[in-house]
């Protein structure tokens, strides 16, 4: 009897943890999905000059303001960077907490869009954790397909950000907030051992559930 038990609460035990895993995978394919909206829908309203330009693209799309707005400020979105080919990697799942949301669009949810522009931008995107505005050099985007970076904070910037609130889209302070690698995201679209170095430099291929979203980065 007591053997019985024991095998129905490993099997319990079993399908429970592959029920979690399976949801956590649905999880991260539906923030891909938001995220390749986000960027289909704002890619018109981002200078075409600064978007050839950008080494890496970071988006975080839905950020509400249970999450983010009141306290502990919280979003999770997906980074990936160009490759030698002039396509782009498989997307990396990034955190982005704390710190200061100056919206200057105003609102309470927010889709987000980070261009990373240069090498030293992109090696922020490697590390564990770092801040924006303190380990990384940001600036608020400028409006405008056809505008162009003028201010010297913005030609000096490692990182240019946007935001989409209610419909309106603008520029976007998030100084203080620090970045950092969605470990879970990727064990759900990889595996255990997948993480934002190695998917950031090419050594993944891009899984099915993130090509879309690699389509609309081509369109930037």
């Amino acid at each position: 009897m007591l053997r019985n038990i024991r095998g129905l609460a490993r099997t319990i035990l079993v399908v429970s943890l592959s029920a979690a895993t399976l949801w956590g995978a649905k999880e991260s394919a539906q923030r891909l999905t938001a995220a390749t909206e986000t960027l289909t829908e704002l890619h018109t309203k981002i200078s075409k000059d600064l978007a050839k330009k950008a080494e890496c693209a970071v988006v975080v799309p839905g950020m509400k303001k249970g999450g983010f707005m009141i306290g502990g400020k919280y979003g999770r979105g997906f980074a990936s960077c160009r490759i030698a080919s002039g396509g782009w990697t498989a997307p990396a799942g990034m955190r982005i907490e704390g710190g200061s949301f100056g919206l200057q669009v105003g609102g309470s949810e927010s889709d987000i869009v980070i261009l990373v522009m240069n090498k030293a931008g992109m090696e922020k995107l490697l590390k564990s954790k770092f801040t924006l505005g303190g380990d990384a050099a940001v600036a608020a985007g400028p409006m405008g397909r056809e505008g162009a970076a003028q201010t010297d904070a913005m030609m000096r910037a490692e990182m240019l950000t946007w935001a989409k609130s209610h419909g309106v889209f603008g520029g976007v302070s998030l100084d203080g907030s620090t970045m950092r690698p969605d470990d879970d995201a990727n064990k759900e679209l990889y595996g255990a051992s997948a993480t934002n170095p190695e998917i950031l430099t090419g050594k993944y291929p891009v899984p099915a559930e993130g090509k879309p979203f690699v389509t609309a980065l081509g369109t930037l």
